[in-house]
């Protein structure tokens, strides 16, 4: 019989909804703020983080995660932790990540655009060439900062436009930052050319997710966990195989969903939704991506064959070319087969 751990500690995976500084590992945040001592409630000893990321609700997460954004200083700052991020990744086999990056919140604390984008492609070439793995970028409007920083996320997005770039999102608290506002920005992103990736349904109802789809054109939505609550809105979901990305042990932690017993991931599966499995903010939560395929087996009663499904529909909802959605499908068949001998 296949150790299941094992099996999937070794399974190749894509990752599509990770946070670039929400990845960053207790060891480089401590770091971090060693350098900036004094002048950051974040604290510089990584067994202390545990007890600071324990998340009273969404609200004081992003109060947290803000003052680790806060961090991120310089551009050194910023290829370290981009280059550590993907060292990470790689450990767990994840051979293709979409990385949301939100420029806004470093530009705005000085770092200029041009290098920033310059730290974050030079990371990830090295990072390619280090450890195997392939990055690409979805630039993040924060909403709670507004339309301000929508428009400077697209101004980035548009006139810096980093080789890696694929997609255009939207995050940050849900509640009392409408959707619809947001229709302009993501028409010029999509027209340059970017995908639409916005977070919806995580903290709201249904209807934001309704939003995202017919006001954002999103063509993946992040969380989007409030759907069961709306059959037509699951039937439109499946109909169109529009992918969910599932990040079980963060609605939990931000208390979006009351416990793990009680996360919709089964429902949406028996719906016929084409659900990903996701690590958000994988430090911060306590987590790892194969943490949460391990969260996943038992949710949904899983062995190898449906796990391998499960990291092929992330590379069938990710935005890797058709031949190279092929070779990385090719190389988690392989491996099942290799694993079930």
């Amino acid at each position: 019989m296949t150790d299941l751990s094992a099996f999937i500690a070794g399974l190749p995976k894509a990752e599509l909804h990770v946070h670039h500084v929400g990845s960053a590992s207790p060891r480089i945040v401590a770091e971090l703020a060693a350098r900036h001592e004094g002048r950051t409630p974040v604290p510089a000893d990584p067994e202390a983080l545990a007890d600071y990321f324990a998340f009273r609700d969404f609200a004081h997460f992003i109060e947290v995660y803000l003052s680790v954004v806060d961090l991120i200083r310089d551009q050194t700052d910023v290829w370290i932790l981009t280059h550590e991020v993907a060292r990470e990744l790689a450990r767990q086999q994840v051979r293709y990540a979409e990385l949301t990056i939100t420029p806004y919140s470093h530009v705005r604390r000085g770092i200029p655009a041009p290098a920033f984008c310059e730290a974050i492609e030079d990371a990830r070439v090295r990072a390619e060439a280090d450890f195997g793995i392939t990055l690409r970028w979805c630039f993040d409007i924060p909403g709670e900062a507004g339309l301000l920083s929508a428009e400077e996320t697209l101004r980035i997005a548009l006139e810096q436009r980093p080789d890696a770039l694929v997609s255009f999102g939207l995050g940050g608290p849900e509640i009392g930052v409408p959707r619809p506002q947001f229709k302009p920005y993501f028409d010029q992103a999509r027209a340059a050319g970017l995908r639409s990736v916005p977070h919806a349904g995580e903290t709201t109802g249904p209807e934001t997710i309704w939003d995202a789809l017919r006001e954002l054109g999103a063509e993946r939505i992040g969380h989007g966990t409030s759907a069961v609550r709306d059959p037509r809105l699951m039937e439109y979901l499946a109909e169109h195989r529009i992918p969910l990305e599932v990040c079980p042990t963060s609605n939990v932690r931000t208390r979006a969903v009351p416990s793990i017993e009680q996360h919709p991931l089964r429902t949406m599966v028996d719906a016929g939704l084409l659900v990903t499995i996701n690590s958000d903010d994988p430090p911060m939560f306590g987590t790892t991506l194969n943490d949460e395929y391990a969260v996943a087996a038992r949710l949904l009663g899983y062995g190898p064959a449906e796990l391998a499904g499960l990291a092929r529909d992330a590379v069938t909802a990710s935005f890797l070319s058709g031949p190279e959605q092929a070779r990385l499908t090719s190389e988690i068949n392989e491996y099942l087969a290799n694993a079930v001998k």
